[in-house]
């Protein structure tokens, strides 16, 4: 839910920050790294055991994967290999923190309760894997109950209240396959019906690039034109 109706507010809200820490010479790419590191150390943390420290991990490594994208539109970097970067980096650091509390619970509880953040974490691949193969055919399949967002405040939530954590991780589990349920219909719907939202909205946008440069390229050649006149009305010295 919050990638769908709050992200883009956030970003364009953060992107004067974005804008002070390209002066600092640090990219997005950087930003996209740093959050991963942080969430291996987060990981490294949850699995000893030591989950107030993983917890503030958890939320540093979260601020990078906000502000990596604001860094790349206020830099005007923005592009298919950052965004690339950044969805597999997601990934990565989402199976090193669930990792990291399969880890834990296999220290700590019996039974095989920790096969549980592994079935979310299966869960949370299974939606994105939804959304990058809609994307690819056109579709539109963002918004569901639990995106990435609410996995991390979930996630936060267990790691402070450590004797809810195998609660929290059911509700993630329930709540994340919903979704996967939600996304299905919704690109189910939209390929029966033939519409193709994001090709229609491409297609939209290069029409309007193309128009773009059309205009750019004529008022280049009306200047040249002005130009060539002026210099053949110029009288002979």
């Amino acid at each position: 839910m919050f990638d769908g109706r709050f992200r883009t507010t956030a970003e364009r809200r953060l992107r004067p920050v974005g804008a002070n820490l390209r002066k600092t010479g640090l990219t997005a790419d950087h930003l996209t790294g740093a959050g991963v590191v942080l969430g291996a150390a987060a990981a490294v943390a949850i699995g000893a055991g030591a989950l107030r420290a993983g917890l503030l991990l958890l939320v540093l490594c979260a601020v990078p994967d906000l502000l990596d994208g604001a860094v790349a539109k206020a830099s005007g970097t923005a592009s298919p290999r950052g965004a690339f970067f950044d969805s597999v980096s997601d990934r990565v650091t989402d199976a090193f923190l669930l990792g990291g509390v399969a880890w834990f619970l296999s220290t700590t509880r019996t039974g095989r309760i920790a096969v549980l953040p592994l079935a979310v974490l299966a869960a949370s691949m299974l939606i994105s894997y939804e959304r990058a193969k809609a994307d690819a055919l056109g579709f539109d399949a963002r918004g569901g109950l639990m995106e990435r967002a609410e996995r991390i405040i979930l996630l936060g939530f267990g790691l402070l209240f450590d004797s809810l954590l195998v609660a929290v991780l059911w509700v993630m589990l329930v709540l994340t396959l919903a979704t996967a349920v939600q996304r299905f219909l919704k690109v189910w719907k939209q390929a029966s019906t033939g519409v193709r939202p994001l090709a229609t909205a491409r297609r939209h946008r290069l029409s309007r690039r193309r128009a773009t440069r059309a205009a750019r390229a004529s008022r280049v050649a009306e200047r040249r034109a002005a130009w060539r006149t002026r210099l053949r009305q110029r009288p002979p010295r």
